[in-house]
């Protein structure tokens, strides 16, 4: 999701990150969402889910949409219904074996209305295939706060004409379509045709395969993704778009289609900012390996609310504009930080909501690679004393047990989660670190050709990588700094010619993370074996703990 910093073209320009997060936390009282992800239900872990096709037909001036979805799914169990999620406000007007639309099936509606229950036609068992399809209709819930509390947004463009996109990452993609709701089921494919007034065009994921204009004033557009994709990136962008193309030379040494959907009035400084987000895209290249979703396109909407890692087409609200987002930067860090999440988000998604941090931690740490990559030294230790002051501290930022997407998403989870990164940096090594966060995106180390190894992690995984990569045991580490609120104090004690350090907070654990130490300008890395570690200092030297801000710690 996009950075929680700065703000988006529908808010003044001052607003405060505390006012963001606020709004953020304080969402939408009335008819919320409904939760994303959390423990799978029995009857949803029995079936895995191949690939979707899904058809809306959208209209403006009502902001109702009339949809029909197919599913296929291979039964990873005994199955009798198929149970999908949908928004209470939307309502299935019918289900039906795919193929076979007037046998209808019952379906009922349970745990407040979110349930989608279809009784199949017969048992299945595992390895057989299920296709079934269902017709929806209705006003979906029109997004309170995009992206931070999603839906549908129903903006105008400043010629008044309809301008629509969709945010759902945290509430889910069952606010507009029916699906199976949880991070740990991606669709190895997706077909997608959105029907919109003539005067609009349609843009989505994936390569458009056709226009089809009828009659009744209408466009449909046709898309096909042709690798897995989170359901929360399914997305519908809806406007008078102009589209801007080139192509890009992958490092994998395919040629990637690019397409910028943008509105008309900023073509001319959209097509200025397309060579720079290239160039981010170069350098992700370059540090995580190929573009993911290559064998789609390089894709970005123009959005009317800040941004969001819809694959292969990126929401973008920024107004192609450089600099940061709540902080200078001397590119546009929210299109970077977006753009990071083709990797970690879409090529590496989390099984569960309790390892976010792995995508939104990760994105945020990038654009302090970038800034370093770009300005040098003192630019990347700028940017990281600002995630730094923007922690809020407290919380842990992973969970061992299924977790819904509201319960772990905190601010937290972008600051302390780069902050992690950051020291394991000085931990084990610039070489190791960068070696991690591409073999982590592509374990062959390379990546040729269209294909892309898309997959599910967990933090398990990371860290099982981290220290076959560093040579080290890194389980205090990431306990301290992942699963435990209270960040860990340092406790120093200066006497007869030496200084005595010692981690505590740490819940008992064997923290041994080296500690920085400047003595009379000259900074030698203090080991701290146990827990603990001395350095002598001279009387009367000057003596400075972590001066560069290496370590994350309780101030």
């Amino acid at each position: 999701m996009c950075s929680l910093q700065g703000t988006s073209p529908f808010r003044p320009a001052g607003l405060s990150l505390l006012l963001v997060l606020a709004a953020l936390l304080s969402g939408c009282t009335a008819a919320p969402a409904q939760d994303s992800g959390g423990p799978l239900l029995p009857e949803q872990a029995a079936y895995d889910v191949t690939h979707y096709d899904l058809a809306v037909a959208v209209d403006p001036a009502q902001r109702r949409i009339d949809g029909e979805v197919t599913v296929h799914a291979v039964v990873e169990d005994r199955l009798e219904h198929l149970v999908l999620n949908l928004d209470r406000r939307l309502a299935v007007t019918k289900a039906w074996p795919a193929g076979a639309p007037a046998n209808a099936r019952p379906v009922e509606r349970r745990n407040d209305d979110n349930q989608v229950w279809i009784e199949l036609d017969s048992l299945r068992t595992r390895g057989d295939t299920v296709r079934v399809s269902l017709a929806y209709e209705g006003a979906p819930r029109a997004a309170p706060g995009a992206p931070w509390d999603g839906g549908l947004s129903w903006e105008t463009t400043p010629s008044g004409a309809p301008w629509i996109a969709t945010s759902c990452q945290t509430e889910g993609a069952d606010l507009w379509w029916p699906v199976k709701d949880h991070p740990s089921d991606e669709p190895d494919s997706m077909d997608l045709a959105f029907t919109v007034p003539d005067s609009l065009v349609a843009a989505s994921n994936g390569r458009l395969q056709s226009v089809e204009r009828a009659s009744d004033s209408t466009e449909t557009y046709r898309w096909h993704v042709s690798t897995p994709i989170n359901t929360y990136n399914v997305t519908l962008n809806a406007a008078p778009y102009v589209r801007l193309d080139t192509t890009y030379a992958s490092t994998s040494g395919v040629s990637v289609p690019v397409s910028a959907y943008v509105l008309p009035s900023d073509s001319a400084r959209a097509a200025e900012a397309l060579p720079d987000f290239l160039r981010q895209l170069r350098f992700l290249e370059q540090t995580l390996g190929p573009y993911p979703p290559r064998a789609d396109k390089y894709g970005l909407a123009h959005t009317p609310f800040l941004g969001m890692e819809h694959q292969s087409l990126i929401a973008y609200g920024h107004d192609f504009t450089t600099g940061g987002v709540g902080y200078k930067a001397s590119y546009d860090a929210l299109h970077f930080h977006e753009l990071a999440h083709e990797w970690y988000g879409n090529l590496v998604t989390v099984q569960d909501w309790n390892d976010f941090w792995l995508h939104e931690g990760t994105a945020t740490y990038l654009e302090a690679l970038y800034t370093e990559h770009r300005q040098g030294d003192r630019a990347y230790h700028a940017r990281i004393d600002y995630f730094r002051r923007a922690m809020s501290g407290g919380r842990p930022i992973a969970r061992r047990t299924p977790t819904s997407a509201e319960a772990i998403y905190h601010g937290d989870v972008y600051y302390r989660g780069a902050m992690v990164l950051h020291t394991l940096r000085y931990v084990v090594g610039e070489a190791a670190l960068r070696t991690l966060l591409r073999r982590f995106a592509y374990p062959d180390g390379g990546g040729t050709g269209q294909s892309a190894p898309f997959r599910h992690v967990t933090t398990a995984d990371f860290v099982r990588l981290a220290e076959e990569v560093s040579g080290r045991s890194l389980e205090a580490f990431f306990e301290v700094y992942l699963y435990r609120g209270a960040l860990p104090v340092l406790e120093t004690e200066r006497a007869e010619g030496r200084l005595r350090l010692r981690w505590t907070n740490t819940g008992g654990l064997s923290f041994a993370v080296p500690v920085p130490v400047r003595v009379d300008g000259h900074t030698r890395r203090v080991s701290m074996p146990g827990g603990t570690g001395t350095v002598a200092v001279p009387d009367g030297a000057t003596v400075e703990i972590d001066p560069a801000g290496w370590i994350l710690r309780a101030e």
